[in-house]
This record gives C-alpha cells, sequence and structure tokens, in this order.
C-alpha cells in the first residue's frame, strides 16, 4: 500500500506493466508519492477546477492530484504503454480521471476543458517541457485559457523562466514569461527522486498569468529579443542593427551601447511597439 491511497507503490506499477523509461520520450518517472503530493499542493485549491496533466507515465503525480481532491483530472498521454496503468488509476477514482492518447505538442488544452478554471500540473518531459510552455505563454490572444502551471523542469530551464535583468540566465525566455506571468520557483527536486536520475536537479515552477501585460504585438516582442539574445555579448546597437539599430533604440530612449541582459521587460516592449 502506498503513503497516499491503497494502489500498490508505484515500483510494483513500473514492473507489472513492464515499464521501462524511455530516453526517446525524455521519460524520468518520479516515484517518491509523498514528493508528488507536495507537487500537487502548489496548484491548490483543487476540487473545483480541471486538472490538465502531461505526461503521467506511470501516474505517480496523477494519485497524488486525486489523493489531494482534484475533481478532475485529465492526463495527457503520449506511450501507450503508459495506458494500462493509468486506466487501473481511474478505476480505483471513477469519474474522476479521464485519460487522453496524444501527444502534448499538438494538443490544444483549452479545446479540452469545459468545466471550472484550468490548471496545468505536470512533471514535463525534459525534452520538450522548454516548447510546450512557450505554447501556452506565447498565444495571440491573452488572458490563456488556464489559471495555473504548476510544472517541473530542469533546474537549468527553472532560472530562465525567473530570472531577472543583468543575470546569467536572463534571456528570451525571461523576458516572454515576464511580460506575461508573474512566475516562482516553489522548490528543487534531487535527481536521486527519479528513474532513472536525470543528470540535474529539477526545480518546480509555480506560473500565473498576468491579465494585462503592457500591451505590444507578441510577433514584434519575439522579434527584438531574437535579435537581441542571439548576439547577447554585443551592444545593442549592432545586435539590433537589421532592426534599426542606434536610430531606433534612440527614439525608445535607451543607451545603444547597453547589452541585452541590462535591459528590462518593460524596455524590451518599448523598443518591440516602435516595430509595429
Amino acid at each position: 500500500m502506498s503513503p497516499i491511497d491503497p494502489l500498490p507503490p508505484l515500483r510494483t506499477v513500473l514492473f507489472e506493466y513492464g515499464l521501462e523509461p524511455r530516453r526517446s520520450l525524455g521519460q524520468n518517472f518520479l516515484l517518491d508519492l509523498n514528493l508528488t503530493a507536495r507537487i500537487a499542493r502548489q496548484a491548490q485549491p483543487l476540487e473545483d477546477a480541471t486538472i490538465v496533466e502531461i505526461g503521467p507515465g506511470p501516474g505517480g503525480l496523477t494519485r497524488a492530484l486525486l489523493a489531494e481532491g482534484a475533481g478532475r483530472v485529465i492526463a495527457i498521454e503520449k506511450d501507450s504503454r503508459c495506458l494500462p496503468a493509468l486506466h487501473a488509476i481511474a478505476a480505483h477514482y471513477p469519474g474522476r480521471l479521464e485519460i487522453i492518447e496524444a501527444d502534448a505538442l499538438k494538443l490544444d488544452i483549452a479545446s479540452i476543458a469545459h468545466e471550472g478554471p484550468l490548471k496545468v500540473v505536470a512533471n514535463l518531459p525534459y525534452n520538450v517541457g522548454t516548447q510546450l510552455l512557450l505554447n501556452w505563454i506565447a498565444t495571440p490572444t491573452w488572458p490563456p485559457s488556464w489559471e495555473s502551471l504548476t510544472l517541473m523542469f530542469q533546474r537549468e530551464v527553472a532560472e530562465r523562466i525567473v530570472a531577472a535583468p543583468g543575470s546569467d540566465h536572463y534571456g528570451r525566455l525571461g523576458v516572454l514569461a515576464g511580460w506575461r506571468t508573474v512566475s516562482r520557483i516553489a522548490f528543487d527536486v534531487s535527481r536521486e527522486a527519479f528513474t532513472p536520475p536525470p543528470k540535474v536537479t529539477s526545480s518546480v515552477v509555480r506560473i500565473v498569468p498576468r491579465p494585462e501585460p503592457e500591451p505590444v504585438a507578441l510577433a514584434a516582442l519575439e522579434t527584438v529579443t531574437a535579435a537581441a539574445f542571439g548576439q547577447r555579448r554585443k551592444m545593442l546597437r549592432q545586435s539590433l542593427k537589421a532592426l534599426g539599430g542606434e536610430a531606433l533604440l534612440g527614439r525608445a530612449g535607451i543607451d545603444p551601447q547597453r547589452r541585452a541582459e541590462t535591459l528590462s521587460v518593460a524596455e524590451f516592449v518599448s523598443i518591440a511597439r516602435l516595430l509595429g
């Protein structure tokens, strides 16, 4: 019996269903159910929300979400080998777990959730985590369909999401995330907690949308940040030369000798507005 429900321990589940983690799918299974419960609690309250979980694998976080009171969980799993284990969880929590076999990169999560606020809670596969986050925050319309994101990333990616100007981790991801969301690192997870252990520490990040970000065209902001951080060691007058260089920066009131990592999100927004 597990510490959170009467279902078998996750190591037993892996053995019973022959679930060897696959590197090609970015799988690192989290088997400590006390730890998955801690992740689930970061997304509270769960009772009246629709929880979308990406890449549940053998269902450790799925079980934690349900045990912590989630009324409706939609689990999106690409690996068909994991489906029998997930269906066993669904049988234990009748009517509360829906399982969809799909590639999350190709799925619009707003189209599958119709009851209550939408929250995404996931131990994301490392090989697609950053792209999934960009899919959710770099959308044409805002506010988004989701109320919060509680996601696990490699620590380095987590630091890029929450990075402030002037830090080594500050870049395009930090600007986009800082423009549209408020994010924080909730806690770190040791590599030894996973099977197999990844090479790096992981971090759980809590992200909520800003209801009214500074108005600017998303495409223009992406263009400016791509150019600025594509040559981040050069002065802005050089890295933004193709966009107008010193003339553009002068109109924005920004010293052309500065470098990308020193600009605030608001300053990037001011430059991007001039491109429109």
